[in-house]
């Protein structure tokens, strides 16, 4: 049907999935925690791999995961955290629930990420800060080698948010594997989905036990209910693990789709005053979302092409308003290379098109049709 919705990206379910979720029905192990949990858990592991392997504790947000993370770093009140500043706002909120003061990074042209030169600066001016934390933009890993060795020069703690990279690598490595702490997203428009939730990867086995209690309301190992420290409602559903597992089987598989819908853009655009999110030859990039960046001065807005395209049902977005313009954080530093910002700037040209992996070739000719149009009047 020529009218049909084309969304910008939705859950893709299988067959698999509802096994799992019947083995908790079956066994009526519905509440948090339970097999299934520990069984996505140890699937994550073996499928991230690597020479330094990671420790996962399953929890109901990836912004829970970014708070224990934040936690485990040690960071206080009155801590200064280095953070990407081109982000979804549940990056920087966990700094601010600890009491601790965002100072936000700009992002550099090649991969949209935090930008290693202001980061070194960043230091420069805030020599006492605890961690960093680096988001991977739209499944595009960011400059590793450079970014781990400014963190290891000033002994502060490296923490990866990971929400929208999974299956994403940097020279053959796993995002979410990099930072001492890490945090993986499974939203209902992320590569995989357990509907709602999330996932911390730590390095350290007592690490991920301390997160456990946390997020376990801090309970007291006795019978009865003591609490010796404040705690949270953090754990993961046995039911929504369950989704988590089946969908893990297919990460891959949505990879693959989501990085040819990403070429059909690049091929379909060409000639477009524009260029799609750029990415290092190093890295393999998940392609969560295809971004589209137009020239300056090219006549057209992005809220034009996203208004054209909604007019003919179809869903865009524009990219992540940067956290150095949200009122919410107004007084926080905002550290750049030069006069502009790169941030700013992409903002203001840029937006994410439809990337949805049951989106049809057919249907994404109809897209980039839509946006070819909007450069044709």
């Amino acid at each position: 049907m020529q009218n049909k919705r084309i969304p910008l990206a939705t859950p893709t379910m299988h067959e698999g999935e509802m096994g799992y979720i019947k083995e908790a029905f079956d066994k009526n192990w519905i509440a948090p925690l339970g097999f299934n949990c520990d069984g996505f858990e140890q699937e994550m592991v073996d499928y991230l791999g690597g020479e330094s392997p990671v420790h996962a504790l399953a929890l109901s947000s990836g912004t829970a995961a970014l708070h224990l993370a934040i936690k485990l770093a040690g960071v206080k009140p009155g801590d200064v955290v280095l953070c990407s500043d081109m982000t979804f706002v549940a990056s920087v909120n966990p700094i601010v629930y600890e009491g601790a003061t965002p100072v936000f990074i700009d992002s550099e042209r090649e991969t949209w990420n935090m930008d290693p030169v202001a980061l070194e600066k960043a230091f420069a001016k805030y020599p006492q800060a605890k961690a960093v934390l680096l988001v991977h933009l739209y499944g595009t890993p960011a400059k590793m080698d450079e970014i781990e060795e400014i963190c290891q020069k000033h002994e502060a703690v490296l923490i990866e948010d990971a929400a929208e990279a999974l299956a994403a690598t940097y020279k053959g490595k796993q995002c979410g594997t990099f930072g001492q702490y890490s945090a993986l997203s499974f939203n209902g428009n992320k590569l995989i989905t357990t509907s709602g939730g999330g996932m911390l990867l730590t390095k350290e086995a007592e690490a991920r036990s301390k997160a456990l209690f946390w997020a376990t309301q801090a309970k007291e190992p006795v019978l009865w209910y003591e609490h010796k420290e404040v705690g949270y409602n953090y754990r993961m559903s046995n039911v929504v693990a369950g989704i988590g597992r089946g969908q893990l089987l297919h990460v891959e598989e949505h990879k693959e789709k989501k990085r040819a819908i990403y070429q059909r853009y690049a091929e379909g655009l060409v000639g477009c005053p524009g260029e799609m999110n750029p990415y290092l030859p190093e890295t393999d990039p998940n392609f969560w979302l295809s971004c589209f960046l137009l020239d300056e001065d090219c006549g057209v807005t992005p809220m034009e092409i996203i208004d054209r395209l909604n007019e003919a049902n179809i869903e865009a977005r524009p990219i992540w308003n940067p956290m150095n313009k949200q009122e919410a954080f107004a007084g926080c530093d905002y550290v750049t290379t030069g006069d502009v910002s790169v941030g700013d700037d992409i903002f203001a040209r840029g937006l994410c098109l439809p990337s949805d992996i049951k989106m049809t070739p057919e249907e994404q000719a109809r897209v980039i049709a839509v946006i070819r149009s909007c450069f044709e009047e």
